[in-house]
């Protein structure tokens, strides 16, 4: 009798572990259930909004944040003297820029900036790829960009004084290209070819990574192991009682 008291008590400590651990394990496999559905509905938003017409640039945050990856559709001129450039790689990880300019409205004043696109190193000065700086008055289409800030402590900080740029910083990017009136988004322009080919437009990343599944089934998966080795445990605790 003694000796089955002692085998029922050494269980608890088990039992505590295994239920702890069950809820902990089910909740982080339910959140990213939710989380594969969240992401499922922003990924068919995104796409959605991709294929919609352009519409005219909107002038506030408030209204640009519901149109975030919509194309849109600016007129204006470039200030090709005022470029800036963001570190990026191309589809093949060659190393070269995101041209990034000021375009100044033409309507209700005010200056977009506009991620133009990518061009390799050798590219970099304007000089090299004149013939795809138009003058006069341009119209711009693209989708629509809210500035995200830094993705990771990995991601080096920008450099204004050198004009290197590793996030898109309105503010910052504003400043050093002395131009005012920034609106609190930006564009990346659309496949239009340039004159010259260069920039190369149409650079958006848009698919967006969905492991969540993968995530919840691992999640759920380590659960049904903690319940067979509980299960195993207390068989074994039960033989031992009865011999």
């Amino acid at each position: 009798m003694q000796q089955q008291a002692l085998a029922r008590k050494s269980m608890v400590g088990p039992t505590i572990f295994t239920a702890f651990g069950l809820a902990l394990l089910l909740t982080l496999g339910t959140w990213q259930v939710q989380r594969l559905h969240w992401k499922l509905g922003l990924i068919a938003a995104r796409q959605a909004a991709l294929t919609a017409t352009p519409v005219p640039l909107p002038r506030t945050l408030d209204a640009a944040r519901p149109l975030e990856f919509h194309p849109v559709r600016a007129v204006g001129q470039f200030r090709y003297d005022h470029e800036l450039y963001l570190h990026a790689t191309d589809a093949d990880g060659d190393a070269g820029y995101h041209v990034v300019t000021p375009l100044v409205l033409a309507e209700g004043g005010g200056t977009l900036m506009v991620d133009r696109g990518f061009v390799p190193e050798e590219r970099k000065s304007p000089a090299t790829r004149a013939a795809g700086n138009p003058g006069g008055t341009v119209t711009v289409t693209g989708l629509l960009r809210l500035p995200t800030g830094k993705s990771s402590w990995f991601v080096p900080d920008n450099l204004p004084a050198r004009n290197e740029w590793f996030t898109i910083d309105l503010g910052a990017m504003a400043a050093a290209a002395g131009v005012t009136g920034v609106l609190p988004f930006y564009v990346d322009a659309d496949r239009t070819p340039n004159p010259g080919g260069y920039p190369v437009g149409g650079q958006t990343l848009i698919d967006l990574p969905n492991n969540h599944l993968q995530y919840a089934l691992t999640w759920y998966m380590l659960a049904g192991s903690l319940v067979i080795v509980y299960v195993l445990l207390l068989l074994r605790r039960r033989r031992g009682e009865t011999q």
